[in-house]
Formats: structure tokens, C-alpha cells, sequence
């Protein structure tokens, strides 16, 4: 009996080099996908920007799956990730979310009281983030043919607080800090609570059709080792025990977590994400060879001659070569400058090695 041909399409993403990587078995050359590879340095997604706000682009599907395939289109990428951002699922909790130029993300509202916080209920997601959902769906279908994954991601749970509770931005999210650090239990209702909302977003997207899942904890390298362990881990861990039977990838991705790797990787996650602060080999052997590792490369460094950038992607593929799990990415998002042609030049280029 011939297999239905949506069983066949599964089954080439499923044998495609980046889930393999992630299931660390062997690839015919390193797979490769960038964060941040949809956005403001390609035209194509400037030329829409120009009529769109940010958030018109995510809450419309054919826009959002437009713009995903924007890169794909343009490059041998070996993954997408769904156009989106990691803080319109708070708006579930009532924040109002604007991104101001110049500024970045603002929340006008943000959770600044004990009582507003222990107030908070747990938002339907699928109505909150549908939009995303269906721009999900409408993506499998044209990623699918070609064997491509994509990527679903949500904000950690405490990468999500910081934003929440400080309004926007910051270096060091004192305001969360002082949360934390002042009203521990309430600080434990808000993180609970971020857990289901993230636990269940990212559930919704896997049931939409991503076949990878990526949890962003941008901020988590504001703490230090003790107050991640006290503060932060216990919420991980649930975190990513309640994915892993989701039976797909999980990506667990931090920045500026170099003196503590082995917590973040210890929380869980198929794969460890790793910046460019640390060197891959070493993050690679204090988080043990039972998980895939994801990185690093400066995303600076593209902004510079290949004549730079070539040594430092051969350092990361020479310290990698010859071991199974081993994914190509930055050590955070493409930059708003970085030059098109130099993207390709990359993607080629590793795709041009051997593992």
C-alpha cells in the first residue's frame, strides 16, 4: 500500500539535515539556519516594514508566512522560524505592546504591583497568538515539499517576566530584579504562571505544524549562578520536561551564560544554544555530548570583510568536525546592517565543508 503523500512530506522533513543534527545523528554536511534571519537587513522585508507596523506583520498570516520565506527563498538555509516575536503572548495578560522606533518593544502598562500580579489568569493562547498559529499552518504547507523544518519559539519564562514587570528594554531589569528579590512568592505566582503560558504556546505551534521548538532565554545572563538555580531553573525544568513529550527537538537557548552553561543545558533541551562568549568545544564538554549544541559566531563579524570572518567559521567548524549534533548559527540575531551578500557568502560556505 503506497504511503499517503502527507506521511511522505513528514518524513523528508523529518530526515532533513538540521532535524538530524538535532537528534544527533549523522548529516552529509552541517546544517545551517540563523536567528534572526528574517528581518530588516534583506529589501524584501523592508519594503514591507515600510507599510506595516510590526505588529500588523505578525498578527497577519500570509504577511508573517511571506516574510519567513523570505530567507529561505534567498538562501540554502537548512530551517525556518516563524516571523514573530517573543512578547505578544503577554498581551494575554492585558499589557499593551507597542514597538516605538528607536526604542524597541514597550509594554505602557507594565506589572509593576504584588496585587495586579496575584489578579493575573491564564490566557486562552490559541486565541491570544492565532494569527501565529495559522501563519504556522499555512507555512508547513509550503516548507514541507522542499524538506524543510520550521522552528516555533517562545521568551523563557523569566526572559518574559524581565520585559513584563520592567515595560521595555534594559541592560540590567531592575524592576524585575527587585521582584525577585523583594517577593519571592509573588515572584513564584508570575513565573508559574509565564511556565503554563509558555508550555502551552509552544504546544499550539507544534500542533500547528512546527517541527522544532526554541525557547529564548535572552536575559537569563543578568543573574548570577546562585539566584538562576534559586530563581529560574525549577521553572526550566518544568518547562522542558512538559515539551520533551511533545516528541519534537527543543532548543534551549541563553546569552551571556557562559559561567553557569552546565545549569541552562542541566534544565533540559535537546539542543544547547551558546553565544559567541565562550569558546564552542568548551562549551560543548561541560555540558556533555548527550545534547546537540547550536552556534556561535559573532554576529558583528559579519559586518566586517570575509577575509575576518572566514577564520572564525573555520575555528567553530575545525572544533565541531567529526562530532555528531553540531548546528551552524550566531551567537544571537543577524544584525539590522549586516550585508545580504555576506549571509549567502556564509551559508555557502559551511555547506561547503565537510563534517
Amino acid at each position: 500500500m503506497k504511503e499517503p503523500e502527507t506521511t511522505l512530506l513528514n518524513n523528508r522533513v523529518q530526515q532533513s539535515r538540521f532535524l538530524k543534527a538535532c537528534r544527533m545523528e549523522p548529516v552529509d554536511v552541517r546544517p545551517i539556519w540563523l536567528m534572526r534571519q528574517a528581518g530588516r537587513y534583506m529589501p524584501e522585508y523592508r519594503r514591507i516594514r515600510d507599510h506595516h507596523s510590526m505588529l500588523e506583520l505578525i498578527n497577519d498570516p500570509e504577511l508573517a508566512a511571506e516574510i519567513t520565506m523570505q530567507p529561505i527563498e534567498a538562501f540554502g538555509l537548512d530551517a525556518a522560524i516563524i516571523f514573530s516575536d517573543i512578547l505578544p503572548p503577554l498581551t494575554g495578560f492585558g499589557l499593551d505592546l507597542e514597538f516605538v522606533k528607536g526604542e524597541g518593544p514597550v509594554f505602557a502598562n507594565p506589572l509593576r504591583g504584588i496585587e495586579r500580579i496575584e489578579r493575573l489568569q491564564l490566557p486562552d493562547i490559541r486565541e491570544v497568538m492565532g494569527p501565529t498559529l495559522e501563519a504556522i499552518t499555512l507555512l508547513k504547507e509550503r516548507l514541507e515539499p522542499r524538506g524543510i523544518p520550521l522552528i516555533g519559539f517562545s521568551g523563557a519564562p523569566f526572559t518574559l517576566a524581565c520585559y513584563a514587570i520592567q515595560g521595555s528594554g534594559s541592560k540590567s531589569f531592575e524592576q524585575a530584579k527587585k521582584m525577585m528579590y523583594s517577593h519571592p512568592a509573588v515572584w513564584n505566582t508570575l513565573m508559574d504562571l509565564l511556565t503554563q503560558l509558555v508550555s502551552s504556546y509552544l504546544i499550539a505551534q507544534k500542533q500547528s505544524g512546527a517541527a522544532v521548538l526554541q525557547v529564548f532565554d535572552s536575559w537569563a545572563g543578568i543573574l548570577s549562578p546562585a539566584d538562576y538555580e534559586a530563581y529560574v531553573a525549577p521553572f526550566n525544568r518544568s518547562l522542558f520536561t512538559t515539551l520533551q513529550t511533545e516528541q519534537v527537538p527543543i532548543i534551549n537557548f541563553s546569552t551571556g551564560t557562559g559561567t553557569y552553561i552546565e545549569q541552562i543545558a542541566d534544565c533540559g533541551g535537546d539542543v544547547v544554544g551558546i553565544d559567541w562568549r565562550l569558546s564552542i568545544d568548551d562549551a560543548w564538554n561541560r555540558i556533555g555530548r548527550e545534547q546537540a549544541i547550536q552556534g556561535n559566531l559573532d554576529p558583528t563579524l559579519l559586518l566586517a570583510d570575509w577575509s575576518a570572518v572566514k577564520p572564525q567559521v573555520d575555528s567553530i567548524l575545525k572544533l565541531t568536525r567529526g562530532r555528531n549534533g553540531h548546528i551552524f548559527n550566531l551567537g544571537h540575531g543577524v544584525l539590522q546592517w549586516t550585508p545580504v551578500e555576506m549571509v549567502r557568502r556564509l551559508v555557502d560556505y559551511v555547506h561547503e565543508q565537510t563534517t
